[in-house]
């Protein structure tokens, strides 16, 4: 009996909830209720964690080199018109990167951003594909805590995101991180082609200095809510989220940045470089040992 009012409980506590939800998106795929998104993580992380690594035990790693390079172009080609649909849907015309309120209306416009929303949270499960494909080359020293914790918050949060605030401030990070993403995965789409591309490659001290001035970017504009006279965003739970996100990563970041200087400089120049390059690649995607495509 005492189970049924606990569970009746939470309902009530649900539909009151689910009420200041945006009617738009909420026959979208994956929106009507966070339970498929829940099962969906919970098996990512049930597969890269324990069955992925137990089945992959006593087999040869997989080569994936053609994969890989589909894959990473891939995901290049869909950050770049997600750029393109968030300039065109409201970051390059008519935000002004201040008090940017979600529009809840149906006006084309409100919908672009709305649609582009749900895009960047569905793209969330395609890069689930980078664990999966650490664990089928057998390179599950890269499926680190941070790495899987990356890819698993940041679907599970952003379907709230789309599901009550597809819009507004709340976005910019969302902007700035396929900008990164169009860099990132290009710069490891060369790496999986192989060795006759590293000369291709010379940019790759600058990806350290990209991940930093992102996450600092990030932090900076959600913070200046706080300082905002009158600034009526619709949900300012999500301003306390991207903002603590922001700095744990900024935090994490540095913490990576000072450990790869301090010892790449005791190294030779050739491998001081290596050292750079190996702790800079993979920070945006939540690891620090991140050599994607060795």
């Amino acid at each position: 009996m005492e189970f049924f009012n606990i569970k009746s409980s939470v309902g009530l506590v649900y539909d009151e909830f689910i009420q200041n939800a945006d009617s738009r998106t909420g026959n979208w795929f994956l929106m009507s209720s966070p339970l498929p998104q829940t099962i969906i993580i919970a098996a990512y992380i049930y597969f890269v964690t324990s069955l992925g690594p137990r089945i992959m035990e006593n087999r040869k790693a997989f080569d994936l080199k053609g994969i890989l390079i589909v894959y990473n172009f891939g995901v290049v080609a869909l950050s770049l018109y997600m750029c393109y649909e968030f300039v065109m849907s409201g970051w390059g015309t008519g935000y002004n990167f201040h008090c940017d309120l979600v529009d809840y209306s149906n006006s084309p416009q409100a919908m672009r951003m709305a649609a582009t929303c749900w895009l960047y949270y569905f793209s969330k499960f395609i890069e689930m594909l980078d664990t999966i494909f650490f664990v089928l080359r057998k390179k599950n020293s890269q499926v680190t805590f941070l790495h899987v914790y990356h890819h698993s918050i940041m679907p599970f949060t952003w379907w709230f995101g789309v599901r009550f605030a597809p819009g507004g401030l709340g976005t910019f990070h969302a902007l700035l991180n396929c900008v990164v993403h169009v860099i990132m995965y290009s710069y490891y789409g060369l790496t999986a082609m192989g060795p006759n591309y590293q000369k291709y490659l010379w940019w790759k001290k600058y990806l350290t200095t990209i991940q930093l001035i992102q996450f600092v970017m990030v932090t900076s504009h959600i913070s200046q809510y706080f300082f905002l006279k009158d600034c009526p965003y619709q949900f300012p739970i999500f301003i306390y989220i991207i903002g603590s996100y922001g700095l744990i990563f900024l935090f994490l970041f540095l913490n990576f940045w000072y450990h790869a200087y301090t010892k790449g400089k005791r190294l030779p120049k050739v491998l001081q470089a290596q050292t750079w390059a190996h702790h800079s690649n993979g920070v945006m995607n939540g690891n620090a040992n991140h050599d994607k495509d060795e």
